[in-house]
């Protein structure tokens, strides 16, 4: 049950390499990190695209908003936004 712990001194020549090699790994990976950034459309096409997609998420929230605003006026018969249907019999 007895485990024998060999303490293990590095020699200078294993940590200059070791060194070495962060530095080697640092240098590669900074362009390919920067290369990943959030870049500008390139075309005409891909700004089309861009553009089609922003509509998308746009569209998307707002539908979103809408089914939640019905749903709360549903569960608590009050509305949170503007109403979407005038109110019967109030007309004079």
């Amino acid at each position: 049950m007895s485990a024998i712990i060999k303490s293990e001194s590095i020699s200078r020549r294993k940590a200059l390499s070791l060194m070495g090699l962060a530095a080697a790994f640092s240098a590669a990976a900074a362009p390919a990190l920067l290369a990943t950034s959030d870049a500008e459309a390139q075309t005409a096409g891909m700004e089309r695209r861009q553009e089609r997609r922003a509509g998308r998420h746009e569209r998307r929230d707002e539908r979103r908003t809408g089914r939640t605003e019905r749903r709360d006026a549903r569960r608590t018969g009050t509305t949170t936004g503007t109403a979407t249907t005038p109110s019967a019999g109030t007309a004079k």
